[in-house]
This record gives C-alpha cells, structure tokens and sequence, in this order.
C-alpha cells in the first residue's frame, strides 16, 4: 500500500451515536401526529363544507363524502389524542434512532426537493433528476449509469404519456424549448 491510498479516518469524540436515539419518546410523537391530524380534519371538513355538503336535486353536492370523511378522520384522530393522553406515562420505547432518521431523510428530501422542482422545471427534467440522483447518492451507482438510466427513463415516460396517451404532463422551460 502506498502513502497515496492510506487514508486517515478521525471520528469526533463528542458524535452520538448511529444508534443513539433522534427522537426517543414516541409518546410525544403520538401526540404531535394526533394534533396535526386533528387540523388537517379541520382544514378538509371546512373547505368541503364551503363547498357544499348537502343534498340538491341531483344528488349529494360536491363536499358531501369528504366532508364526512374528514369529520371521521377528526373523530378517529382526538379518540387516538384521548386515549394517549389518559394512559400512564410509562417508559416508552425510542421512536427513531439518529441512523434510521438518516436513512429516512436520503428519501424524504430528494422526494420534496422533487415535488419542489417539478413545478419550475416540469415533471420530466425533476424525473431525471430524481432518479440520477438517488441511484447516484443512496444507490452507490456509477456516474454514467445513473446518467443513462435516468435519461432512458425520463425518454420512455416521455413518450409514453405525452405521445402515446396524450396525456397532460407538468411541463418546463426544457420541453418548451422542444416545442411541447
């Protein structure tokens, strides 16, 4: 081995540890999810109300079933919200540890970062994106086969909607360009 490969590899002493936990109490967890159940119940019921949630001559208006839905949604999130509030607080176990919330966030960012560029670059330049990065970064893939995938991909789904089925894609300045 030559000085060149060696390589020197210095942990920090005050990291926690891959399986230390990230969020440790999942009843904390449970009351946070409950809650923003609860509003987005809220926020559905509203808007479906405003929409309409009775019956006219042709039948339930257009908020009817989601309106219901949403106050079951409602119901089944503060019956959920009750229930841990009323228990014992007993030792609970970690919910995440720092290493499983690592290994979330790889998919969940990328994932947003999509939804977020899908609107400003349209949906198949976000696809190519995507996906040549995820083979890239969480896949360990070489370069030019993330590359070709994501290109060969990105070409098919392209043709197979907007050629094929006709079928309206979210569309950027590159397909622009293109004329479509």
């Amino acid at each position: 081995m030559s000085d060149s490969e060696i390589e020197i590899v210095v942990d920090d002493p005050t990291a926690p540890e891959p399986d230390s936990p990230a969020v440790a109490d999942t009843r904390t967890v449970e009351i946070v999810v409950s809650l923003l159940l609860i509003a987005l119940a809220l926020t559905l019921g509203w808007d479906n109300w405003r929409t309409g949630i009775a019956w006219d001559s042709t039948g339930p208006q257009a908020g009817y079933f989601p309106f219901y839905l949403s106050l079951i949604l409602a119901c089944a999130s503060l019956y959920g919200l009750v229930v841990i509030l009323l228990a014992r607080q007993e030792v609970s176990d970690t919910f995440v540890t720092r290493a499983q919330l690592r290994r979330v966030m790889a998919v969940f960012v990328p994932t947003l970062l999509f939804c977020l560029a899908t609107q400003f670059l349209g949906m198949y330049v976000a696809s190519f994106l995507l996906i040549a990065v995820f083979m890239r970064m969480v896949g360990k893939i070489a370069l030019w086969k993330s590359l070709l995938t994501a290109f060969l991909f990105t070409a098919i789904m392209f043709v197979t909607f907007d050629i094929a089925f006709d079928v309206i894609m979210p569309k950027g300045p590159l397909e622009a360009a293109f004329g479509y």
